[in-house]
């Protein structure tokens, strides 16, 4: 099978949609498989060659995303094979897939932030609506990272329940008993303070800080050594983020990093006292895995997916309501017991995710996407 695959995510900083689309990438790359990459890109894969495993090629001539986004959404035309030549199948981890002229084609859609809450969303996201409308009229087949995301695509994008299919993203590896403590150390260490909370992900409002922020300042008031530390890349609607901490009254004990390496994250993961995660709505949930991973307490927002990901391994707040977020994460520093039991629950949790048997899914939603094309 001839995949042509979209990884203009794995241009710049990585993401989370980046870290998904380069995991697959890698796995992908077996035997019965001839996978290629381009990027919607003026520069073509040109830049993310690094990034590519080996047996990847790379379409290298340029795709302008403006102007062949407006046309996709009109119609399927200009079709793939313009610059991939010709393929079985074409796959777009990220919303988006390409018309074809003879290929099957599969989506990724990981939530639909953009439908229901397109005030969170930059211009360019506010595409994707009609963009996946157009890719459904045309026959694409779609697969989600989850089964709250695969019911809400089925009935709010009217699309036929056998074209969708939820396959769950595989987890982290565990970090071991025997480096933990180093790395919990250094993470310390990177954050210049022994007790804090963490926060982990691209900022833009649907990850709300706002509201952790504010439940901070709540939790801090009785606390006076503990730390907030928010850790990802600026994303868009940074500036409510920047104003939140400059008038909280502990602002001098939150510290934003910026942008991560994965050792970095690691070691940030295994110190916190408590990962803390208030998204609004989440497709899957990879940063509170990686939290599990580490071996650390685990408080989440009962919303979208993160209840079918995270089951009982995860202290729950409402999404918004900072009263109910200050109570999950007082629980959680107070009592021992509770965190005791939300890292063995985390630990057995992540025996549900398999990146083997997720990309074994996806290639079977492949041949199927072939199969009802031929």
């Amino acid at each position: 099978m001839r995949i042509a695959a979209d990884a203009t995510s794995l241009i710049g900083h990585r993401t989370g949609i980046g870290g998904v689309t380069r995991t697959y990438l890698h796995r992908l790359a077996r035997p019965g498989l001839e996978v290629s990459a381009f990027a919607v890109s003026r520069r073509g894969a040109g830049p993310m060659l690094d990034e590519l495993p080996p047996g990847v090629r790379a379409h290298r001539r340029p795709m302008v995303a403006r102007p062949l986004r407006a046309l996709w959404r009109r119609g399927p035309w200009p079709p793939i094979e313009w610059w991939t030549g010709d393929i079985d199948l074409v796959w777009g981890p990220n919303y988006v897939v390409p018309p074809a002229k003879n290929a099957a084609r599969v989506v990724m859609v990981h939530d639909l932030t953009a439908v229901h809450f397109p005030e969170m969303c930059t211009n360019d996201v506010q595409q994707v609506p009609a963009l996946l409308r157009r890719e459904i009229l045309d026959g694409a087949w779609i697969h989600t990272p989850s089964q709250a995301v695969a019911d809400d695509v089925v009935s709010t994008l009217n699309v036929e329940p056998h074209r969708v299919r939820a396959i769950h993203l595989g987890g982290p590896q565990q970090i071991e008993d025997a480096t933990r403590a180093e790395r919990a150390k250094r993470g310390r260490a990177f954050a210049g303070v022994d007790d804090y909370l963490l926060s982990l992900g691209t900022i833009e409002p649907r990850k709300d800080i706002p509201s952790l922020v504010r439940a901070f300042d709540v939790i801090a008031t009785k606390r006076p050594n503990l730390h907030l530390v928010i850790a990802g890349p600026d994303g868009w609607g940074v500036d409510a983020v920047k104003e939140v901490i400059d008038s909280s009254p502990n602002r001098s004990r939150i510290r934003r990093t910026g942008w991560l390496s994965d050792a970095d994250r690691d070691d940030l993961l295994a110190g916190t006292r408590a990962f803390v995660y208030p998204s609004l709505l989440e497709g899957f949930g990879i940063p509170p895995l990686e939290a599990m991973a580490a071996g650390v307490p685990v408080v989440a927002t009962r919303t979208g997916s993160l209840p079918e990901v995270l089951g009982s391994a995860a202290q729950w707040a409402q999404p918004g309501d900072v009263d109910t977020l200050v109570s999950a994460i007082e629980k959680v520093l107070d009592d021992k017991a509770l965190t005791e039991s939300l890292v063995a629950a985390g630990n057995e949790r992540l025996t549900h995710f398999s990146w083997d048997r997720s990309t074994d899914e996806l290639v079977e939603l492949f041949e199927l996407a072939c199969a009802a094309r031929a």
